[in-house]
């Protein structure tokens, strides 16, 4: 099984880590026509291995919370691009779901 995962596994997977804000870019397919589409949000939670590694990303639209998970390793994830990376004390941040506004905000790590 393990064989079988390995070649579905990506050879530089990207790397970011929970709380960072982030850029998805994915491949998107309309008709005949393929396009890039960006979902912008915080990494929420990571789970797990391998082949199956998913990320959450939460994010703010219109005054509502949208949740979108990701394959780490699916070949429609162009990339993923880390905007800004924050403290956090936890590995997962579900506690954001509850709160709005200005209460969303996570403390900067400065990245030197």
């Amino acid at each position: 099984m393990e064989l079988v995962e390995k070649t579905a596994l990506k050879e530089n997977p990207p790397q970011f880590d929970i709380g960072d804000t982030v850029d998805v870019h994915l491949k998107i397919l309309e008709g005949n026509k393929e396009r890039i589409q960006v979902f912008s949000g915080v990494v929420i939670a990571r789970s797990g291995t391998g082949s199956k590694e998913m990320f959450s990303v939460r994010r703010i639209v219109a005054g509502e919370g949208v949740e979108r998970k990701f394959p780490v390793h699916s070949p429609k994830i162009e990339k993923v691009e880390v905007t800004r990376s924050a403290i956090v004390r936890r590995a997962k941040l579900y506690f954001l779901r509850g709160r709005v506004g200005k209460a969303v905000r996570l403390k900067e790590r400065r990245r030197v």
